[in-house]
């Protein structure tokens, strides 16, 4: 591996979608060919199909595609019968998404804190924050790495809780061997195109074992209207349409090999880093539960002593990709200052909100641009030895 990270003369990017979708173009446009050509744009056969897969993957009996993964859990909540004066649980660690979804129905949001390691909720946090008025709890696979849902799950059947699982970055993860989604009373996905089986636009899907909740779950999404033009409920107009299923079943069926190779990546970094002498002090890669099955949707670098920023612009200046998820935890945010979290309500979201950088881990990249990033992260630390002996 070379030490000098000023030879690198490609850029790596952080996510590099047409890779991915180069390869499989021609099947992935006959499928949407066969979707324009039937005029089914809604409803069509491909949308039952990836509904069919989706579940078989969750281990679930059912699943009912919708709009996005934002709104696989607006509909959850909905489903579930979430309003003003309820409360529900989730972490501030997340994309907004997870907690925009309990303040569109006009319940309160109770932030948990997560644990220092995997970067998940907090089962000890979590069951502090129970309340009389818990309607709810969200636990986020984050990063593609399960929650510890056999703890989750026990805290929340002791309360009577219902537990939504975030599963947008983590299709095809397990917990104990058991896959994500089938933990709970329904399982959110998204198929955003950055996501592990991303689309070609906005998607998502609600999994279940409830043949009640995924039929609710069906009416609410669409207006909830049932016969046509006969409105039972207030629902909402969430759809996965027949062209994004169709591209997505093309997809689907190398998900296994994205994992592999994801899963190879994050390997290939821990085995780089690991001969550097910077793990540690400076840096500490990803935790992995034991009890997990880790898909790796972002690989997610711990760098300590307060240098993130300095080496994402060091990185960013040798052309390399990187980003930070996420630099402001939900309960800093601007429109959440009315609900009183002050700094260090949250110690362990705030230190991983400063201190966790991801470097890419797509299932494209090659061996040779990891070498370049950890070669570019070494040559940074070189700089700053050289600087304090100077």
């Amino acid at each position: 591996m070379s030490g000098n990270a000023a030879t690198v003369t490609t850029p790596v990017p952080l996510l590099d979608v047409s890779r991915s979708n180069s390869p499989i173009r021609d099947e992935v446009l006959a499928a949407i060919a066969e979707v324009y050509d039937s005029g089914r744009f809604l409803f069509g056969p491909p949308v039952q199909q990836l509904e069919q897969e989706c579940a078989r993957i969750s281990n679930t009996q059912y699943a009912a595609g919708c709009a996005s993964g934002s709104d696989a859990l607006l509909l959850s909540l909905m489903a579930l019968g979430i309003g003003p004066g309820d409360e529900v649980i989730c972490p501030s660690f997340s994309f907004f998404a997870t907690a925009s979804c309990v303040s569109r129905l006009g319940a309160n949001i109770v932030f948990a804190d997560v644990d220092p390691n995997t970067y998940n909720i907090d089962p000890v946090d979590f069951e502090a924050k129970v309340t009389p008025r818990t309607r709810a709890v969200i636990p986020v696979h984050l990063f593609g790495q399960s929650a510890a849902m056999d703890r989750v799950c026990s805290i929340a059947s002791q309360h009577e809780i219902p537990v939504v699982e975030d599963a947008a970055q983590a299709i095809g993860a397990a917990y104990h061997g058991r896959p994500v989604g089938s933990w709970g009373q329904v399982g959110c996905i998204s198929f955003y195109p950055t996501k592990n089986l991303g689309g070609f636009g906005d998607g998502g899907m609600l999994v279940s074992n409830s043949e009640i909740l995924i039929d609710r779950l069906r009416l609410l999404s669409g207006h909830g209207m049932r016969p046509r033009y006969y409105h039972s409920e207030v629902g909402i107009n969430s759809r996965l349409d027949s062209f994004q299923a169709a591209g997505l079943m093309v997809k689907i069926g190398h998900l296994d090999n994205y994992t592999t190779s994801r899963r190879q990546n994050a390997q290939t970094y821990k085995r780089m880093l690991g001969e550097t002498s910077l793990l540690g002090e400076q840096i500490e890669l990803p935790y992995e539960d034991p009890a997990a099955f880790h898909v790796w949707n972002q690989f997610s670098l711990r760098v300590t002593g307060g240098r993130r920023d300095a080496l994402r612009a060091h990185l960013q200046s040798q052309q390399i990709g990187s980003e930070i998820y996420y630099p402001i935890p939900l309960h800093q945010q601007e429109c959440y200052r009315d609900l009183g979290y002050q700094r260090g309500s949250l110690p362990y979201t705030e230190n991983a909100s400063e201190e966790i950088l991801h470097l890419p881990i797509f299932p494209e990249l090659r061996e040779s641009e990891q070498e370049a990033v950890v070669s570019c992260i070494r040559e940074f630390y070189d700089q700053q030895s050289a600087r304090r002996a100077a």
